[in-house]
């Protein structure tokens, strides 16, 4: 699959994302139906018709590829992937059945176990992210195309992150200091790596955490934006590991 090819892929499915993303908006607006999954982690019919609209448009664009989705066990049991796409409906479930506004939508291209591309729609803040390539990662916002290119205007005396908790872990807080890190914000969902790329943010730490559909597509936009994304070991992330885990993860919009 050629760079021309992933771009037109990432472009025919933005209307997809906005059109997910509404559907979302108007369920929830009607009342969701909820359960709780076996992990103990909450599932809503938002959840699952988002994913349908996602898993079947791409399969319409790409059917030799397989899909793996949060909300699916369809090709989880497939060993030694190296081309997939992977799919998180709607990340930050609990802030989407909550009426709060950080959840979004999600799917990232892995070829050669790396991101290729990404798509990100936060619904509820009306912002679309994509991205196929490195340079070529964008925001749309109220019909206005901006290109992310995350390195610009840091300031290296003011350094401020995001994190998924406001009650740090040891481990983090000693990165957090290593990195010259004067305050950090909690921010849910992937919504962290798109304010990253965006340049609002300035990184993002976390332990071993969560799973790949969690970070996919985010990683793509921040990476082809600029900035970059390594474990704590300074190696770069792969995807299509055992049972889809995440390893550490520290995220910059610039080299310090």
């Amino acid at each position: 699959m050629n760079d021309e090819n992933i771009k037109k892929i990432v472009e025919n499915l933005i209307a997809t994302f906005l059109h997910a993303g509404q559907v979302a908006l108007d369920l929830r607006d009607k009342g969701l139906k909820k359960k709780m999954k076996s992990d103990n982690t909450p599932v809503s019919n938002g959840d699952l018709e988002v994913n349908d609209i996602l898993t079947n448009k791409i399969k319409a664009l790409t059917p030799e590829l397989p899909i793996i989705s949060e909300e699916s066990s369809e090709n989880k049991s497939k060993k030694n992937l190296n081309d997939f796409w992977l799919i998180d409906p709607i990340d930050g479930t609990y802030d989407y059945i909550n009426n709060l506004e950080e959840f979004t939508v999600n799917a990232g291209l892995i070829l050669k176990n790396k991101p290729a591309a990404g798509l990100i729609f936060a619904p509820a803040k009306k912002r679309m992210f994509y991205s196929y390539g490195l340079n070529n990662s964008y925001e749309v916002t109220n019909g206005n195309k901006i290109k992310l290119e995350c390195s610009k205007n840091f300031n290296g005396n003011s350094i401020k992150f995001v994190s998924y908790s406001n009650n740090i872990k040891p481990e983090i807080e000693r990165i957090h200091k290593k990195l010259n890190v004067k305050e950090f914000v909690k921010m849910k969902s992937s919504l962290k790596f798109c304010v990253i790329a965006a340049g609002e943010y300035d990184g993002y730490v976390a332990e071993p955490r969560a799973y790949e559909w969690d970070i996919a597509a985010g990683h793509a936009i921040l990476e082809h934006a600029g900035g970059i994304v390594t474990d704590f070991s300074n190696q770069k992330v792969r995807y299509g590991k055992k049972d889809f885990k995440n390893s550490s993860l520290i995220l910059k919009r610039i080299s310090t």
